[in-house]
């Protein structure tokens, strides 16, 4: 091995051949730049195998512009038809000027570190028959399977739609995620195993880690690194479905090894090696990109979520009770789940601080609360409001259904509202997302609301609705 420095890193040396991995406690990285369709092409006699899900958190079901091709809220991974992972193969200790040339053979992938401005280590990867890869970032070039971009944190709770500010349209100018922000290999064969690893290949397969970018030489000889914001990573504490309670979030290098998080989000020190923590995607394992936060669901966590027939059946079921406003006495029902962005006139409205359901009425603001508009009141926009029935003073908002089945963490009774944006589903859900601060900014977290993104308030961040039934 050549070590910066020495004379012969000014010039190649001879290749040298490596591990199988530059994780020792994992298999080989599968990576791959083909692009398959992304519901699988499969024989008519088989079923195809589904590796699990990925959930962009911040859209209620659809980006708001709605899901078209690789750029959607919602993504599931299949088995290819045909292999297309890679797996470490060679190392090159190369004069840094002459990397360009290294890396003009497109058919091979490799990863490039630079030590210095004489130095480079390039690692070539080889085919991999037993894995198969996908990669998630910014860019819609077509290596890229799944198109994510920014959701804007502690967004507008008003509307059952994405709160993404790269919903569905455009992408951001500043957008903050890598255009080549990370890959999720699949092993091909049961337990059907999904691991995680910062830096996806580009349009030459190749990923570049220049001299500024965090890097280091492994115990063993090899190279891992850091890309420049990072991707974060959380493994649920306990089983997702049964006992929620968040973990604690890890940084994911690029050769998938596990990290304390550095002290801000792009500095160039790495945080401490955690040696009994893996990479390897459970059940409710939370992947954040430094602009959106992705949500990994096995097939076996799903099949505990409601599907959207079901949650079509519990919206019915509510309005089929006849909620009532209990001053106006007219009957509230909740709009259809496709309808998640105009408020419908029956729609339920909540004061989020005391729970009470009442339908819209345009009264009750306090005085102090804001200055003064037509009549004396506060005006609109102040959200802060008196409950007729308890005198409670706070925000007081229109009753969305979470239409996202995937969020849920049970197919429970819909009794529940987040705070403050009023996203109404099971208690489970609601008790088991307030607990789970999402990473914000370049050192910050909150607890937010997982169909919205707003940030969460109040004591728990959720409320118990309450209902008054039909007066007859």
């Amino acid at each position: 091995m050549v070590l910066e420095g020495s004379s012969e890193a000014l010039c190649p040396t001879p290749s040298l051949e490596l591990r199988p991995s530059c994780n020792k406690s994992q298999t080989s990285p599968p990576l791959s730049t083909s692009s398959q369709p992304h519901d699988g092409v499969f024989p008519e006699d088989k079923e195809p195998v589904k590796y699990g899900e990925l959930i962009v958190l911040g859209h209620n079901g659809s980006l708001a512009n709605g899901d078209k091709g690789r750029r959607r809220s919602r993504l599931a991974l299949y088995k290819r038809p045909k292999a297309n992972g890679v797996k470490p193969d060679v190392i090159h200790n190369v004069s840094t000027p002459l990397v360009s040339k290294a890396l003009s053979n497109k058919s091979q992938h490799s990863i490039s570190y630079t030590l210095s401005r004489s130095h480079s280590v390039i690692v070539e990867y080889t085919h991999d028959t037993n894995t198969d890869m996908f990669q998630i970032g910014r860019s819609t070039e077509s290596m890229i399977d799944f198109v994510v971009t920014d959701t804007a944190g502690s967004g507008s709770s008003q509307g059952g739609g994405a709160a993404g500010e790269g919903g569905g349209g455009g992408q951001s100018a500043q957008s903050t995620i890598s255009r080549y922000a990370c890959r999720i290999m699949c092993e091909r064969s049961a337990p059907y195993t999904a691991r995680i690893y910062a830096a996806g290949f580009d349009s030459s397969k190749n990923i570049f880690l220049g001299e500024r970018a965090a890097k280091w030489r492994t115990s063993d000889g090899l190279m891992d690194g850091l890309t420049t914001n990072g991707v974060l990573v959380m493994h649920p504490a306990g089983e997702f479905v049964s006992e929620p309670a968040p973990g604690v979030w890890r940084e994911i290098s690029v050769c998938g090894n596990v990290f304390a998080l550095r002290e801000t989000r792009s500095a160039q020190q790495r945080g401490k090696l955690v040696e009994n923590e893996s990479n390897t995607l459970q059940d409710g394992s939370l992947i954040d990109l430094c602009g959106a936060t992705l949500l990994w669901r096995t097939p076996a966590g799903l099949r505990h979520t409601p599907t959207l027939k079901q949650l079509e059946s519990l919206r019915q079921e509510l309005n089929a009770a006849r909620p009532q406003c209990p001053v106006g006495f007219n009957t509230l029902a909740f709009p259809s789940l496709a309808q998640r962005e105009i408020v419908d006139k029956k729609q339920p409205w909540v004061y989020v601080n005391c729970g009470h359901v009442h339908g819209y009425h345009n009264w009750g603001y306090r005085k102090e609360k804001g200055p003064a508009g037509p009549g004396g009141t506060a005006p609109a926009g102040t959200g802060e409001r008196e409950c007729p029935m308890c005198r409670r003073v706070g925000p007081y908002v229109p009753l969305w259904l979470g239409c996202e089945g995937g969020l849920y963490l049970d197919a429970g009774p819909p009794t529940h509202a987040f705070c403050p944006c009023g996203h109404v589903c099971s208690e489970k859900t609601v008790v088991g997302w307030s607990q789970i601060p999402l990473p914000h900014g370049t050192h910050a977290f909150h607890a937010a609301c997982p169909f919205c993104g707003t940030w969460l308030t109040g004591e728990q961040g959720h409320i118990k609705l309450i209902f008054q039934g039909p007066v007859d």
